[in-house]
């Protein structure tokens, strides 16, 4: 008992702490919520500010909560900062429309959007009529478009860039950030500088008066904690200086760390917490071989079954395709164990909605402040609907695999990583359509490091299939209809 108080500070520490580092870069700041139209938008300054506007766009399954690290530094420099949510994304009620697959498609209508909010941001008190934007990832390549068309845009910043608008003379004045492990992303910004004579890390030309040009990869950092790299917000904020002709300086908005400690907190938080619910007894144990059978057969056999059907059946990019795969595969599960004499008995289901009440709210409210949107808006609520019971299906599976918690360390990471490597056949399968799956499989990877540890132990301690495959089948499924963009082609 004394061991689980002892955890209980810890956990409470580590979440007050991080919460008071996350909340201080908004010292001084005056933020507003808004909309222009229909889009969500954010903006944050120095009271009486009197400066260029900086536009913020987040990428691909993005909110504009993800850009905040930038947006903190750039608007405590004195800047006018707004970020968004881009159609179909975060609380957008708009989904994306258009071809995707086409720069006169989609990319037009997400361009038009920024012209929109840009618009709006210029009518501020104390804007000046100078323009920089920046943008990660998919976004890259929308700013950059935008800015080339754009006369008011005087810089831009483009994080994990991708985009065939950059040119040997445009856009005039452009930074790119990479994380030094994105791979692919960092070879296409050395290839830009090398194709005007530079390398990586040098600067050509001069922001502000002119072609401008500089290439930088953040340390130790890739696709998405390039978000929260101190290197990158300061090589920001130089630019954005340089190019304005101003001078700020002061710490950046480094809030990664203080984010991870929070989610920590609340995560070792349920430990003790667990410990509170009354000792169930041990659920089934396959043997080595129906273990076997049910962790590989159901990973291999779904991606193959459904390549055969057309599996768009929601207005969602990707996820339709998940939440089938998520309830085929738990179907699969379910039913060798049933033939196993193994089905999961109905107890315990109080603490499943217990586990996921704790998660949407004290995991998902963090979340939500500070990282992502995990608010849904109403056009969102059918979808989730549609999403939940795959989620926990496919959870309720997985809590079998891992006997409720109890498995063998090694039976945990076999089960689990069949689940990856089914999804990775799946994008083998039907790369262009499915490519985005690739980019959650390291988010899926996160919730079997967070949400699946507090599901652990409710099992463990409960010894309740349906505690822990209820709970976090009702997270995953939450975490799905919040994040995945709203697409329909036929606005």
């Amino acid at each position: 008992m004394k061991r689980h108080a002892l955890m209980a500070i810890l956990a409470v520490v580590c979440v007050a702490a991080g919460l008071f580092l996350l909340e201080r870069p908004r010292a001084g700041l005056d933020i507003t919520h808004t909309e222009v139209g229909t889009t969500p938008v954010t903006v944050m300054q120095r009271p009486g500010a009197e400066a260029p506007v900086v536009i913020i766009a987040h990428g691909f399954a993005g909110s504009r909560q993800l850009m905040a690290a930038y947006q903190l530094t750039l608007a405590q420099a004195g800047y006018i900062t707004a970020s968004f949510d881009l159609e179909g994304h975060g609380r957008n009620p708009v989904p994306m429309s258009g071809d995707v697959t086409s720069v006169d498609g989609t990319t037009q209508l997400l361009m038009a959007e920024i012209g929109r909010v840009t618009d709006a941001m210029l009518d501020l008190p104390g804007a000046e009529p100078r323009v920089a934007l920046v943008g990660h990832s998919m976004a890259s390549d929308i700013i950059i478009r935008q800015g080339i068309s754009d006369d008011r845009v005087e810089a831009i910043v483009g994080i994990s860039v991708f985009s065939e608008a950059v040119t040997e003379d445009q856009p005039q004045n452009l930074l790119l950030l990479n994380g030094a492990w994105e791979g692919m992303l960092r070879e296409e910004a050395r290839r830009v500088m090398a194709e005007i004579g530079a390398e990586e890390g040098q600067t050509v030309g001069t922001p502000g008066e002119g072609f401008a040009r500089r290439a930088v990869a953040a340390p130790r950092v890739e696709h998405v904690s390039v978000l929260y790299s101190p290197v990158a917000l300061r090589e920001t904020r130089a630019w954005l200086d340089e190019s304005f002709d101003r001078d700020s300086a002061g710490p950046v908005a480094a809030i990664g760390w203080p984010i991870l400690l929070t989610l920590f907190g609340i995560v070792l938080l349920a430990r003790p917490l667990a410990h509170l619910l009354q000792v169930g007894h041990a659920p089934w144990s396959p043997t080595r071989g129906q273990f076997w059978a049910l962790a590989v057969v159901p990973a291999v056999v779904t991606p193959l079954v459904l390549a055969l059907f057309e599996t768009r059946v929601l207005p969602v990019l990707v996820a339709d395709y998940l939440a089938l795969h998520l309830a085929l595969y738990g179907a699969l599960v379910l039913i060798g164990a049933a033939w196993a004499k193994g089905f999961p008995a109905r107890s315990g289901w109080i603490w499943g909605f217990a586990l996921a009440a704790y998660g949407l709210l004290a995991f998902g409210g963090v979340m939500d402040r500070y990282v992502a949107s995990f608010v849904p808006v109403a056009g969102r609520l059918p979808v989730m609907a549609l999403i939940l019971p795959g989620a926990v299906l496919a959870m309720i599976a997985d809590a079998v695999l891992l006997e409720a918690g109890r498995a063998a360390l090694w039976r945990r990471w076999v089960a689990r990583l069949a689940f990856l490597v089914s999804l990775g056949i799946a994008v083998a399968l039907d790369f262009e359509r499915l490519f985005f799956l690739i980019i959650i499989l390291p988010v899926i990877g996160l919730f079997y490091a967070s949400f699946g540890l507090m599901g652990g132990w409710v099992g463990r301690r409960t010894g309740s299939v349906l505690a822990m495959g209820l709970g976090l089948g009702l997270v995953l499924g939450w975490a799905l209809g919040v994040s995945f963009p709203m697409f329909d082609p036929s606005l």
